[in-house]
């Protein structure tokens, strides 16, 4: 009974504890919106415009043998029973870069502010997909896809009937588009999410994982047909110039111990900005919390450079 009481104080207090964590997390990243909307709104407006442009191009395609192709030599068609393996894979590794870029709302260890890595990333993600339109544009390719064969009644689009139309974006057309082949858009969004958890994440092994997902990922939609060879390879050294050059033009993200007391609330009293900015920066404000969280503000390094904590008992 008395084991039970204790863990039920530890879970509420834990509990509390985390709740009041996300709050302080939350007030810091909407000032960090408020400051940076522009760059986020833009991001997004571009990312319209990609996709707008990606089917646009679909109405200039037109269906023919398919080219020659080295991949397509080497490794074994999937299928078309088999095309969403790629695409499973893709989403993974969407999903886990989303949720890792919100960690910093739940877990001590904090590298970075979601709402600047989201800029960073919309920014490497803007030039490389201008390129990208500029290159499927250039030369209309015929598709190896399945539904952009000849015979397939997806391979074309009929002329739009109003302006309306054309404007219009849906699921169905993202996935089922043809024309839109140099490079890959699946590479730049991996590729990018990769190079960024790169730079900014913690666990190497993570780091080794999301580079060997990143290359059988472009093994696979090879496979699947989805794109020639020449897309992939295209945007494995296209994308990571990019992001090198990009990066290098971009100022550094500042450091959390240093911008987190400029943008929490200040309160009469002044207790609150304290107390707030120990939680942004993951502290409860136990001496121990203290000791851990001076240790991971500072560069944080890869597992096998991590500092060793040791907390001597009192």
């Amino acid at each position: 009974m008395g084991l039970a009481h204790t863990m039920s104080l530890y879970i509420r207090r834990e509990a509390s504890k985390l709740w009041k964590r996300i709050c302080a997390e939350t007030t810091t990243e909407i000032n960090l919106l408020v400051e940076n909307w522009k760059y986020i709104l833009g991001g997004l407006i571009c990312q319209y415009i990609h996709g707008l442009a990606a089917r646009g191009v679909h109405y200039f395609h037109r269906p023919g043998p398919i080219l020659r192709d080295t991949g397509f030599s080497l490794l074994p068609e999937l299928g078309q029973e088999r095309a969403y393996v790629s695409e499973t894979v893709f989403s993974f590794v969407f999903l886990s870069f989303f949720l890792w870029t919100f960690h910093p709302f739940i877990f001590k260890s904090k590298k970075i502010y979601t709402v600047l890595i989201w800029c960073r990333v919309l920014a490497f993600l803007v030039a490389c997909q201008a390129l990208r339109i500029i290159t499927f544009y250039s030369t209309v390719l015929p598709g190896p896809n399945y539904h952009c064969r000849e015979g397939s009644r997806l391979a074309t689009l009929p002329r739009p009937d109003n302006m309306f139309e054309t404007l219009l974006i849906i699921p169905r057309g993202v996935l089922y588009g043809c024309g839109d082949l140099i490079f890959s858009s699946h590479m730049i969004f991996s590729l990018v999410f990769v190079r960024t958890y790169q730079k900014y994440g913690t666990r190497r092994f993570i780091k080794q994982c999301a580079w060997l997902v990143v290359v059988v990922q472009s093994l696979l939609i090879i496979a699947s047909r989805k794109h020639y060879t020449v897309d992939v390879v295209v945007a494995w050294y296209t994308v990571n110039l990019v992001v090198f050059f990009v990066d290098n033009k971009l100022p550094e993200m500042p450091d959390r111990s240093s911008i987190g007391a400029l943008l929490l609330p200040v309160s009469k009293d002044g207790r609150m900005k304290e107390e707030a900015t120990k939680l942004v920066n993951g502290n409860s404000g136990d001496p121990i919390d203290r000791r851990l969280r001076s240790q991971a503000n500072r560069k944080a390094n890869e597992d096998s450079d991590n500092l060793h904590v040791e907390v001597l008992d009192s």
